[in-house]
């Protein structure tokens, strides 16, 4: 016990980085104005292809350099963070909301409930993800709003699957039973006991598909199905930097090593939360 509780308050550097990371990467995209130095849009192609400040030939003030058009890169990944965090936050908050409780309601109750959830949800995942998503946005036409609700509507799913599973666990455990003994009723032991319990898994969900929602997104803004305006997107950067790698390798680079980092870190904070919320070390 006494090792359980050394390991609980020791210090989670994983925890740490990405938490500082996110921290980073969102205040640059609520600053975004503010601090980008060019105006992402901007194109001088007297400026073009400018390499990073460390090689010869970078101008003063293009830190990360230019692209083709002559568009600062890290005025443009600053402000494509910004759509990123937005379909993130709005996309895996709504199919928490949906699929954390079809999950519970389904792995508390059981029955016919259990029954319909698990069938709608089997349904809902033998349609290829990436494609569902593709005919969403084709039905309901590009834009920020649309990407959020096709993802929204496909990885609902995700948690529905696993937090039945853990309401199905504790449902069985002493407490509920106790709980059913004091007289409280279903509903309110599910939402006053399970709940709590299954709690860390939805934080460690929740990260977890806010990485998966940006890395959707960027492949939408990919194949130019995200965004309708000229909006600057990660994605869309990337599918630039593609047709200029051998001229201007940093183009893809930069973008990519940002995406990559930012899903790593919303990963990684998922599991250092479920840890440090877990009611077992609690």
């Amino acid at each position: 016990m006494a090792d359980i509780r050394r390991r609980y308050k020791k210090p989670n550097l994983r925890l740490w980085l990405a938490g500082g990371w996110i921290a980073l990467a969102l205040a640059a995209a609520l600053l975004a104005p503010w601090i980008a130095p060019h105006d992402p849009l901007t194109q001088d192609l007297l400026y073009g292809r400018l390499p990073p400040f460390w090689i010869e030939g970078a101008e003063p003030g293009f830190w990360l350099g230019t692209d083709s058009l002559g568009r600062d890169l890290l005025s443009r990944l600053i402000h494509g963070a910004r759509i990123a965090f937005m379909v993130a936050f709005a996309a895996a908050i709504a199919a928490c909301l949906v699929g954390s409780t079809l999950g519970l309601v389904a792995g508390y109750f059981g029955g016919w409930a259990d029954r319909i959830i698990s069938r709608i949800v089997d349904i809902w995942m033998s349609f290829p993800p990436v494609l569902f998503a593709i005919l969403l946005i084709a039905v309901l036409g590009t834009g920020l709003h649309s990407v959020i609700i096709a993802i929204a509507v496909i990885d609902w799913t995700r948690f529905c699957r696993v937090i039945r599973a853990e309401a199905m666990v504790q449902a069985r455990m002493d407490y509920v039973e106790s709980a059913h003994i004091a007289g409280f009723g279903r509903v309110k032991t599910m939402i006053d006991e399970v709940l709590p319990n299954v709690l860390p898994s939805i934080i460690a969900l929740l990260s977890l598909e806010m990485g998966i929602a940006i890395i959707v997104e960027a492949i939408l803004s990919f194949v130019n199905l995200s965004v309708a305006t000229d909006d600057p997107t990660w994605g869309g950067i990337i599918a630039e930097g593609r047709l200029s790698i051998h001229q201007a390798w940093w183009v893809l680079v930069f973008p990519l090593v940002a995406l990559f980092l930012t899903v790593l870190s919303f990963s990684q904070l998922g599991e250092g939360l479920k840890q440090r919320f877990d009611p077992v070390l609690r």
